[in-house]
């Protein structure tokens, strides 16, 4: 698994696989944050796959599904709340990771500058558009 740790509180990656969520909650994640669309490419578990799988291990599980580049300010909302809501830290994936750590810096803007954000996310494996960090 491709784990990318953006802060002390959130790590992201590509796709996973339901028998990946007990390791996940081994490594100490409490929260898992699925943004993938269901169905979006051939051979990709279902967001109710990993929910039950996530439960089995004692995570809680969130899923904002968002299409490429159709992410609006309310899954932005709802990733920071259950970030926030979340008892220790989160695992976010997408198809890439890249739709994970974009609602992620867009949930930082006002609490971190553009060019923290952009060095965060660099730091994790991840160029953000001027637009996202907010530039």
């Amino acid at each position: 698994m491709d784990i990318r740790v953006v802060t002390p509180d959130l790590a992201v990656s590509p796709q996973i696989n339901p028998e990946d969520l007990s390791g996940l909650a081994e490594q100490g994640f409490r929260t898992i944050i699925n943004v993938r669309p269901d169905q979006e490419a051939p051979g990709q578990p279902s967001s109710d796959d990993i929910e039950k799988a996530a439960q089995a291990a004692g995570l809680a599980y969130c899923h904002i599904p968002i299409t490429p580049g159709q992410m609006t300010p309310s899954q932005v909302s709802m990733f920071a709340e259950a970030c926030k809501a979340s008892q220790g830290p989160v695992f976010a994936f997408c198809r890439t990771g890249t739709r994970a750590v974009m609602l992620w810096a867009l949930s930082q803007r006002g609490e971190l500058s553009p060019t923290e954000i952009a060095e965060t996310a660099k730091a994790a494996g991840y160029d953000l558009p001027p637009a996202i960090v907010g530039a």
